[in-house]
């Protein structure tokens, strides 16, 4: 057991319930959220996606799925076309 990564996915974990239950986007780096057209759907979208990271990463803590060296910069890269969307999409 890697207890790193299962610690990190207990993180991403929490992000996810703040963003994406309570809605409190401006936990969120690298978003404008005076310009963002739609908060809730901001919330939505991010809180997923860090719920669906914090769900691989302490499932990677326990069983082995991929070397961190493949899965973190999969998940780098998710953000970043994550803040591409938002920034394109749904900011004025």
């Amino acid at each position: 057991m890697d207890t790193k990564v299962v610690v990190l996915g207990v993180i991403f974990l929490v992000l996810a319930y703040l963003v994406g239950v309570k809605k409190q986007t401006y936990w969120l780096s690298g978003f404008n959220q005076h310009r963002v057209r739609d908060k809730k759907k901001l919330g939505t979208i991010v809180g997923s996606y860090s719920f669906v990271v914090a769900v691989v990463l302490i499932m990677s803590g326990f069983v082995r799925i991929l070397p961190l060296e493949i899965l973190m910069p999969l998940i780098v890269i998710g953000y970043l076309l994550l803040i591409v969307y938002v920034n394109a999409k749904m900011v004025e």
